[in-house]
């Protein structure tokens, strides 16, 4: 009978852990969300939607820009999973590039930015988590996070658009 006891009670007791959690997600995520998708899309109008266009068309004409800024722009401005969008503006031979650093930056951005791809706050929390237990620094990781984000994007696109080229080239497409 003990063992049925002990059971139920830490059975509901997941669920109100869970309950405690998910006010604390109300409480302070959700409102960070907001203000900074808001703050986003206020910039985006701020800026003219025309003008924020002829960048991103601009950036994808140069290998750098295509797989660094490009990527940044399109993940902070639509967000997952809307970021794909910017494809657009490249050539259909660098597209497999360009969808590789959105995918990869995906991660690196929920540090800084968390409204960026929501579905992935939690696994940066659990990190998040582990690392003030160590008596580190948050902030020290999103950067650090965001950084190592930039570098991998970059390198990603420029080998994916090199391999994606070699076998177009095999294939005779």
């Amino acid at each position: 009978m003990e063992y049925i006891e002990w059971f139920g009670t830490h059975f509901i007791g997941l669920f109100q852990a869970g309950g405690k959690v998910f006010v604390g997600f109300m409480t302070d995520i959700v409102p960070l969300l907001i203000v900074l998708l808001t703050f986003t899309y206020s910039l985006i109008a701020f800026i003219g939607e025309q003008r924020v266009t002829k960048a991103i068309q601009f950036s994808a004409k140069n290998m750098l820009l295509r797989y660094s800024l490009m990527p940044i722009l399109s993940v902070l401005m639509l967000t997952n999973p809307m970021a794909y969008t910017f494809g657009r503006f490249v050539k259909e031979e660098q597209k497999p590039a360009f969808y590789d650093s959105v995918v990869s930056f995906l991660h690196p951005v929920t540090g800084m930015f968390p409204y960026a791809n929501a579905g992935e706050l939690f696994v940066y929390l659990g990190i998040a988590n582990g690392i003030m237990n160590a008596g580190y620094s948050i902030s020290s990781l999103s950067v650090r996070y965001f950084l190592a984000g930039i570098i991998i994007i970059l390198m990603r696109g420029v080998i994916t658009e090199i391999i994606t080229k070699f076998l177009m080239r095999k294939k005779n497409l």
